[in-house]
């Protein structure tokens, strides 16, 4: 049962916000280096990602159609069905910021991390990461602008040019760029890793600082919040569920199913930080919130079912060994 150690810098960052907020000339400053912090951040995206090992995902097509299914249209579905549970045990703003985790990509590194524990196929799991990855940059805002409207935070055609420019542009240059800086983007993955940690901290202090000045943490009651995770707890168990036994009813094989279970169930924090402050200005922070609980929440359950996964794979003699990987489960949401 793991405690990200970057969910505990994430809640520090939280409580710095709370005590000491930027405002003022402080907040353009904190705001306009969050906006650079960004778009660098989806540069390195795009500078990580390999075409070619993509390329070669694409021939077991089926189980990234399923997986991208799975993120892309089952999820949003059961977000917009939680709507019924407001106000009783959400209010509108929390719907609206569980909606808006519903709408995010697939996490790749810990979803690569448990399919090796589990002994699942983790070059599968590698690529269909990645995908989400990449469509989720234009189908999250899309689908916000879909679903949310007006309603939920203020998006607009500024908003999505705002993304575009924000994130699709960076990540697109790094994708062009590879050729020439992915083997120093490879040599140095430690040290970048450290950088693009540190974007999304200083997305989140920003974000919260703006809602500390607008007072929307008066919104949220103890009340609330356990009604949330209660929420959370159901929405990860339904879909932990149906991604498991949705792929065995698909005909796919245990190794795939694993991948298809960790890559189609869980939600990339690190993409979608930077997409709630774009979308959602000043309610960034609740906005954010449900995604920052719903993250923790899938480590701890996943950790354990992956682990039970490996111990009923040692029993089979036809599974083979658990692929070593690098990644591990607190990864930042990626």
């Amino acid at each position: 049962m793991p405690v990200d150690p970057y969910i505990l810098l994430l809640l520090g960052t939280v409580g710095l916000a709370a005590l000491l907020p930027a405002r003022g000339a402080g907040a353009d400053v904190a705001s306009g280096a969050s906006t650079a912090a960004i778009a660098f951040l989806f540069f390195l995206y795009g500078a990580r990602l390999s075409t070619r090992e993509a390329m070669d995902g694409l021939r077991h097509w089926r189980l990234h159609v399923t997986v991208l299914a799975c993120t892309f249209v089952v999820f949003p579905l059961l977000g917009l069905a939680s709507r019924g549970l407001v106000p009783v045990f959400l209010t509108n703003p929390l719907y609206q910021g569980l909606l808006f985790l519903t709408l995010v990509p697939s996490t790749i590194q810990s979803s690569i991390a448990f399919t090796s524990i589990a002994r699942g196929n983790v070059p599968a799991a590698i690529c269909a990461g990645s995908f989400s990855s990449l469509v989720g940059i234009v189908a999250t805002p899309l689908l916000a602008a879909a679903l949310l409207g007006g309603d939920g935070g203020g998006f607009s055609a500024d908003s999505l040019v705002e993304i575009v420019l924000q994130l699709l542009v960076p990540f697109v240059a790094g994708q062009v760029l590879r050729r020439w800086i992915g083997g120093f983007v490879t040599r140095h993955k430690k040290v970048l890793g450290l950088v693009d940690r540190g974007s999304i901290l200083l997305v989140v202090y920003t974000a919260f600082s703006e809602g500390m000045v607008e007072g929307v943490w008066h919104q949220v009651s103890p009340v609330r919040l356990a009604g949330l995770l209660a929420v959370e707890a159901v929405l990860l168990a339904v879909m932990l569920l149906l991604t498991w036994y949705g792929a065995k009813a698909l005909r796919f094989d245990r190794a795939d199913r694993v991948a298809i279970q960790f890559a189609g169930s869980k939600k990339s924090l690190a993409a979608g930080l930077p997409m709630a402050s774009v979308l959602f200005g000043a309610q960034a922070s609740l906005a954010v919130l449900p995604l920052m609980l719903f993250h923790q929440m899938q480590l701890m359950v996943c950790a354990v079912i992956a682990k039970r996964r490996s111990h009923d794979a040692q029993a089979d003699p036809d599974v083979g060994p658990a692929v070593p990987v690098r990644a591990t489960a607190g990864t930042g949401g990626r």
